[in-house]
């Protein structure tokens, strides 16, 4: 964990700045996926400013509404924003957190909160969210809903999303920001960002002390 602690309001202005591209050279189906990254590239960063948790309101894998200020309120919560078409890095991210989140006793994995939502609610319905996070991780909420929501959220937390695209050979393209925010079960605030190079062994090494509430 690095002990530097960063303004969330900096990150906020980095992530509409810093764009990367990453993906797959297949001439396939697969999109290709255009994301960001803010912040120190390994392990959690903690916020001297915590973000407040996105005032979401949206739909799970069973159809129904979900309000995430409500639903996570007094839980660890995780949140990322990427989509299920993703070739790279929104599965690894995933993954990586279902690996390290089955080293936690069995109340702390029922506590915790990982919600995963989707930069491409277009096609991402709740069935294709429901099939994908089933195969990482059956505990892990999938939430879709009005683009224009979906990107007011990220963007309160310092991530950068755009719409999902063709580029010039015909790929589709979605624009957005790699990053997990870990919020506090005693404060319901944002107060450490992960980038998308933390590892297996980084969650591991510090979920228990996010499930506490705890700085890592």
């Amino acid at each position: 964990m690095r002990k530097k602690t960063f303004a969330a309001a900096a990150l906020l202005a980095a992530a509409s700045f810093t764009l990367s591209a990453c993906g797959s050279d297949d001439a396939g189906k697969s999109p290709v996926s255009v994301v960001g990254e803010t912040g120190p590239a390994k392990a959690g960063t903690v916020l001297d400013q915590p973000f407040k948790k996105p005032d979401l309101v949206l739909t799970d894998t069973h159809g129904k509404k979900y309000d995430l200020r409500a639903e996570t309120k007094g839980h660890p919560t995780l949140i990322y924003f990427g989509y299920t078409h993703c070739p790279d890095i929104c599965p690894t991210t995933m993954s990586n957190i279902a690996v390290a989140k089955k080293s936690l006793p069995q109340a702390e994995q029922n506590d915790l909160r990982v919600v995963f939502v989707t930069t491409d609610p277009a096609r991402d319905t709740p069935a294709e969210l429901g099939k994908w996070l089933k195969g990482i991780d059956p505990q892990f909420i999938g939430l879709t809903g009005d683009f224009a929501a979906v990107k007011a959220g990220a963007r309160s937390v310092g991530i950068a999303i755009e719409p999902t695209k063709k580029d010039k050979n015909g790929k589709l393209v979605s624009v957005h920001g790699t990053q997990v925010v870990a919020f506090s079960p005693k404060t319901n605030a944002g107060y450490v960002l992960y980038g998308e190079s933390t590892t297996v062994d980084d969650y591991t090494k510090d979920l228990p002390k996010i499930v506490k509430g705890e700085t890592p």
